[in-house]
């Protein structure tokens, strides 16, 4: 058994570990809030409503990474089975069906995908690519890439 004054320590370590564990994680908070760029487009109005409605559009500067051979044909979060062929993506946050426009910074080659996946939680904005998405961005044999991730609304799609 442990004698009282060695868990009485132990105890002290722990709380001084769980104070500090704040002070240690505020990098990674700041690093999650600044790459976002909202870009503000305007809808077309009628006549009979002179206001202008505008939408705000997320444009994530981020990493891109496609999926790997083992994954094809298991399911998807979406309950879809995973097709390397489709135009399909994993994202840790947009809505489940939302078209995505992606943008490879290097080459600038696009590509439209729909969510139907989640992904890891990263700091920074991630995408997960099926293959035929990133053989079109031009990095499939890289890895991964700088892209821009751009939701597209129901009027864009």
């Amino acid at each position: 058994m442990a004698s009282p004054e060695r868990s009485g320590r132990l105890a002290r370590v722990c709380v001084i570990c769980l104070m500090l564990l704040p002070i240690h994680t505020l990098p990674l908070l700041a690093a999650e809030k600044a790459v976002v760029t909202p870009v503000a487009t305007t809808l077309a109005t009628t006549s009979a409503a002179p206001e202008q409605k505008t939408s705000l559009v997320k444009k994530l500067i981020g990493f891109a990474s496609y999926y790997a051979k083992k994954f094809s044909g298991r399911k998807t979060t979406s309950g879809e089975r995973y097709q390397p062929e489709l135009m399909t993506a994993a994202h840790q946050s947009l809505p489940l069906g939302t078209k995505v426009l992606v943008r490879n910074l290097a080459n600038n080659k696009e590509v439209t995908v729909v969510v139907n996946d989640r992904c890891r939680k990263k700091s920074t904005p991630f995408i997960d690519l099926s293959r035929a998405a990133a053989r079109k961005l031009g990095f499939f044999g890289a890895g991964k890439a700088s892209v821009a991730i751009i939701p597209l609304t129901d009027e864009e799609s």
